[in-house]
């Protein structure tokens, strides 16, 4: 057992209370995925805040926001774990329901990690803010990948830097940037996310070049 599946276990344990109670009361997975996003957007709020009060020389107050939008990104990602557990267990998996999930998680993606780009330009940290673009299309294009290969009949999830772990470290880092007051915590999260994620989508285009070759060969 890997150690992604180990934690999702022991998640799942915690919060299957909680799916019970919402399916008795008819949420849906769509209901919480939609949620989701809109927690993300609050995060981004938080960091265009952050990056006004930045701008205008105001750092502590930039810190703080920034540590709450964290903590904000860090709530929002349970709801990324709660709608596909509600889907099984209520019984209530889609195609479009799948669709839903994999669009909103891009926008919650794209939508925080363009604010805390903003905040690293209006906080003097130009470099940073290209590395967090950088981020951005690392980012995008470890989903894009996988799904390209999916369409292709491959089954692609290998990689350092999936969608829950570039959560957990975003939200990490910028809680950790709140509480110490330091940028270079958030810059560092999005040095890692920058590396590990277009690595891992590399990683994954050369997965799909050999599982192609060896389908190829067996043709």
């Amino acid at each position: 057992m890997d150690y992604r599946t180990y934690i999702q276990k022991i998640i799942y344990v915690l919060i299957n209370p909680l799916i019970k109670g919402m399916i008795a009361i008819g949420i849906t997975p769509n209901m919480v995925t939609t949620i989701g996003l809109l927690g993300n957007v609050g995060a981004t709020w938080l960091f265009i805040e952050a990056a006004l009060k930045a701008g205008e020389g105001n750092n502590a107050e930039a810190m703080a926001l920034t540590g709450w939008a964290g903590a904000v990104i860090l709530a929002a990602g349970l709801f990324d774990m709660i709608d596909g557990r509600l889907a099984r267990m209520g019984n209530m998996s889609s195609p479009f329901g799948a669709l839903w999930d994999s669009t909103l998680d891009r926008y919650s993606e794209l939508v925080t990690l363009f604010g805390i780009c903003l905040l690293m330009v209006k906080a003097g940290w130009f470099w940073m803010g290209v590395v967090t673009f950088l981020a951005m299309t690392g980012s995008v294009m470890v989903s894009y990948v996988r799904a390209r290969a999916e369409g292709l009949g491959i089954e692609c999830k290998v990689g350092l830097m999936q969608r829950p772990e570039r959560v957990v470290v975003t939200a990490v880092a910028a809680i950790i940037t709140g509480l110490t007051g330091e940028m270079w915590w958030l810059a560092g999260g999005m040095i890692l996310i920058a590396v590990l994620a277009n690595i891992t989508a590399f990683w994954r285009v050369a997965h799909c070049h050999e599982q192609l070759k060896k389908r190829d060969g067996q043709q």
